[in-house]
């Protein structure tokens, strides 16, 4: 993780004010030599002024030493070096006060106003000592040397100062400002890879109970009906040989029919390995390590790349395959809404007394829409064989103008211990599965027992 403006301010680890003891080191030692450079620079000015040598050398002393303030309250150290100019000293403490006051963040004016003060006043005083020296005779230059020399100095000791400090806080701005937002890019990198992780989690989950559904849907129907069969077959295997071998010739015709559509998918299952290889192979070499730097030797380059975890996208690519393969096996090998006769048939031969009624103008729907109609019939029929074996099963097929229902309804069995006869398990995934289908096309499922002692299932599912 980078650091922030605010992490660099509250990291103090230096004295009092000071974030760090470098720096603290560094103004001791500018107040120090600025305090000896005063101190130097109040002999003369005692002299001058007629007062004593010592509080001359103690007022330069204390004036200089100001200079140790000048992160704290760079405003006072530079108003200190605009006092003392007459006096001649206090050149470091200005020059340094001034770069410090340009590179805070003050407000614009309040630094336009006191380096102009500075300019001004170091002009005047360097216009009248020239005078005053060529008046004396110590230069014998023209009178154009003397403004020439207070505009240069003036200019010499504030202009450059101020430029490096303005250039400097510029910069540390500039810095602070990318460390924060290459610290807020970070964040919403990790933020955003977190909830990738999530919806791939989520993903995963959805597409295995889209594979289940659709194993659940293939097998179990027929193998339903086999178990059926066999059960049928050994009540009858000693008393009626031929309707043993009729009911022997359905169950294996029953097992192969439930093999060839277990192989079929598991088929495209698997033909789907290649696709998605090529999947994960492309997400992990267009996946990198992410990374924001922040260079503080003045140039600055932030880089950021999305780094995917290891496993996440082959393993979602895995569920998105595995259920589109499952869809492609159901939308090439159907089953189809003019297959129920075929299926309601299948349920005869097994033993069950049920009857198809259609109303309404037979047309054809969507593939979708025609499989998980037939599929809710299909398992509704199925879950008769499992709990209500013997019971008259009524199917109702409506086709209406913007809408297809259907109604599955079993009255109660014959008898109550038929149910379990066959020995069929059940693990109620049946009406979970149907409910998910009808619901993820927008459509309505009821289902449960009726007044008669018997189960309804009916669906109804929107035609576009």
């Amino acid at each position: 993780m980078t650091t922030t403006g605010a992490d660099h301010a509250t990291a103090v680890t230096g004295p009092w004010w000071w974030s760090r003891w470098r720096s603290a080191v560094l103004d001791g030692a500018l107040a120090l030599v600025s305090a000896l450079e005063c101190g130097a620079e109040g002999i003369p000015f005692a002299r001058d002024a007629g007062i004593p040598l010592s509080a001359g050398i103690v007022f330069g002393l204390l004036a200089g030493s100001v200079l140790l303030l000048r992160r704290k309250w760079p405003i006072a150290v530079v108003l200190v070096a605009i006092a003392v100019t007459p006096a001649q000293m206090g050149f470091l403490m200005g020059i340094v006060g001034l770069y410090t006051l340009a590179a805070a963040e003050l407000p614009r004016r309040i630094i336009v106003a006191l380096a102009g003060m500075s300019l001004v006043g170091t002009m005047i005083v360097t216009f009248v000592r020239v005078r005053q020296d060529m008046a004396r005779g110590d230069l014998t230059l023209g009178d154009w040397f003397v403004p020439f020399a207070a505009v240069t100095t003036s200019l010499g000791l504030t202009a450059p100062p101020l430029l490096l400090g303005l250039y400097v806080g510029a910069r540390r701005r500039l810095m602070e400002s990318l460390r924060e937002r290459a610290d807020s890019l970070e964040r919403e990198l990790q933020l955003l890879a977190e909830r990738a992780e999530e919806r791939a989690e989520w993903a995963r989950g959805e597409e295995r109970t889209r594979i289940a559904r659709e194993m659940h849907d293939v097998v179990a129907h027929r193998v339903s009906l086999m178990v059926v069969h066999a059960a049928a077959l050994q009540a009858v295997a000693r008393k009626d040989p031929e309707k043993a071998v009729k009911n022997a010739a359905l169950v294996g015709d029953m097992g192969r029919q439930a093999l060839t559509e277990l192989r079929e998918m598991l088929g495209v299952l698997r033909s789907g390995e290649g696709a998605q290889r090529r999947t994960a192979s492309a997400s992990a070499s267009a996946s990198a390590s992410a990374s924001v730097s922040v260079s503080g030797s003045g140039s600055a380059a932030v880089s950021v790349a999305v780094s995917a975890a290891p496993g996440a996208v082959p393993l979602a690519a895995v569920g998105v395959a595995a259920a589109a393969a499952a869809s492609r096996v159901a939308e090439e090998e159907g089953p189809w809404l003019s297959e129920l006769g075929v299926l309601i048939g299948q349920s005869a031969a097994a033993g069950m007394v049920v009857d198809l009624s259609v109303e309404g103008d037979v047309r054809s729907y969507a593939a979708e829409i025609e499989q998980t109609a037939f599929r809710v019939v299909q398992e509704a029929l199925t879950n008769v064989h499992k709990h209500a074996a013997g019971a008259k099963t009524h199917v109702r097929l409506a086709h209406r103008g913007a809408e297809i229902a259907m109604q599955v309804e079993n009255e109660p069995p014959p008898e109550p211990a038929s149910a379990a006869s066959a020995g069929l398990p059940s693990g109620g995934n049946g009406l979970v599965g149907m409910r998910e289908r009808v619901l993820g096309l927008g459509g309505v499922f009821v289902s449960g027992p009726t007044d008669a002692g018997g189960f309804r299932v009916s669906a109804v599912i929107p035609a576009a």
